[in-house]
């Protein structure tokens, strides 16, 4: 069973946000990760490019598939998690831990379209 953790927010296309301030840390669930297998890549955008909440903005590889990545916010990407750069599997290692993107927020609004965890475990289960 996917591991999904309390007072996140969850998209559809299985990507979270954690919100801390008027920042979110974006990355791919454990579901999602345990779907695509081992990854091998990411691809992230640059620091002080726009996100639109339901655009797309990199994608990761897996030795399995090649996957985009929804922003589930819109905001402007404030740091990338450089680490991923040489160790992508970190994400296998631990999803939640392992963010992809950081974003400075430009409408918490963007939060009311996105599931908790209760409504994500039950959405995976279907």
């Amino acid at each position: 069973m996917a591991k999904v953790i309390e007072g996140l927010y969850y998209s559809e296309s299985h990507e979270f946000v954690r919100v801390e301030g008027n920042y979110g840390f974006i990355g791919i669930t454990d579901y999602a990760q345990n779907a695509l297998g081992t990854v091998v890549y990411v691809d992230m955008p640059e620091v002080g490019d726009e996100v639109e909440a339901g655009e797309e903005f990199g994608a990761v590889e897996s030795t399995k598939a090649a996957s985009d990545l929804i922003s589930p916010v819109s905001g402007t990407v404030v740091e990338v998690n450089e680490a991923l750069a040489d160790q992508p599997e970190l994400i296998n290692a631990d999803a939640y831990a392992n963010w992809i993107i950081k974003v400075q927020l430009s409408d918490k609004a963007d939060l009311d379209s996105l599931m908790d965890a209760k409504a994500y475990l039950a959405f995976c289960e279907k």
